[in-house]
């Protein structure tokens, strides 16, 4: 990812892609994508609807996390490098190679915003996302996909990213551009 200043990016990133309902790869079926990164090296996104049932602190091992949160959940991001982890947040981390998306959004990699999003008080839980994998496309790939109407494009809404359940996501960010999920046309598109 480059370490462009938000206002820098391509209109794509961030938002958010919706998969549309012919959308029939399990991994993108009823998906909500946050795009962090849209330019001519292709596309990286993140798929924000996608919780498991595992907890962070099953899978990670680190030291001096008798005070972490028990609950906090692993988020699938997507199929692509699924070893790879990610934390999303709407709280600045302040750690050095965290990248701004917008003025409260973040995106990190280190064991100290892990560290942070594990230690973070209950009631801050939902401001942060723990991620395996991410979601990506060639250069043109996405235009091809949107041209063929399998991604709605929305803009980015941290309620729904954050304080929206998982299973509600996709519906609501469709109606919030005026639109009935159940009217959404099973046309052409990516299978």
């Amino acid at each position: 990812m480059s370490d462009e200043p938000p206002g820098a990016r391509d209109a794509l990133a961030p938002s958010l892609l919706l998969a549309m309902p012919q959308m029939r790869d399990p991994n993108f079926e009823r998906s909500v994508v946050l795009i962090c990164e849209h330019g001519g090296d292709g596309t990286m996104g993140l798929v924000v609807n996608r919780p498991t049932g595992t907890s962070v602190v099953s899978i990670v091992q680190m030291e001096q996390l008798d005070t972490a949160n028990k609950d906090q959940s692993v988020w699938i991001g997507g199929p692509v490098d699924t070893s790879r982890a990610w934390i999303l947040s709407s709280d600045d981390p302040g750690t050095p190679e965290r990248i701004q998306l917008t003025d409260s959004l973040f995106l990190a990699a280190s064991t100290d915003a892990l560290r942070q999003c594990l230690q973070a008080p209950k009631e801050e839980q939902n401001h942060y996302r723990f991620l395996l994998g991410y979601a990506g496309w060639a250069p043109g790939q996405l235009e091809g996909e949107l041209a063929a109407s399998a991604w709605l494009n929305a803009p980015l809404d941290l309620d729904i990213v954050f304080n929206t359940p998982a299973d509600e996501m996709w519906n609501r960010a469709i109606k919030q551009l005026g639109v009935d999920p159940l009217l959404l046309h099973m046309g052409p598109g990516v299978h």
